[in-house]
């Protein structure tokens, strides 16, 4: 699911890939895990709710 960067010594999300809430939820509520972002892009489509982060892309269906 998600990798740890040993270097940096912080974790390293796929981008393409669309994570589901239920299975990961946010570390910080209303913030992108990936970069602590609070500004999300939001669609709908066939009753999925997809919230994409407008800093790093990282997109999760709630």
């Amino acid at each position: 699911m998600e990798a740890f960067d040993m270097e940096k010594g912080e974790t390293q999300y796929d981008l393409d890939k669309i994570y589901d809430y239920n299975e990961m939820p946010d570390k910080v509520s209303g913030r992108c895990d990936n970069c602590g972002n609070a500004l999300f892009k939001s669609s709908v489509k066939d009753f999925v709710f997809l919230r994409e982060c407008r800093q790093c892309g990282m997109k999760k269906r709630i």
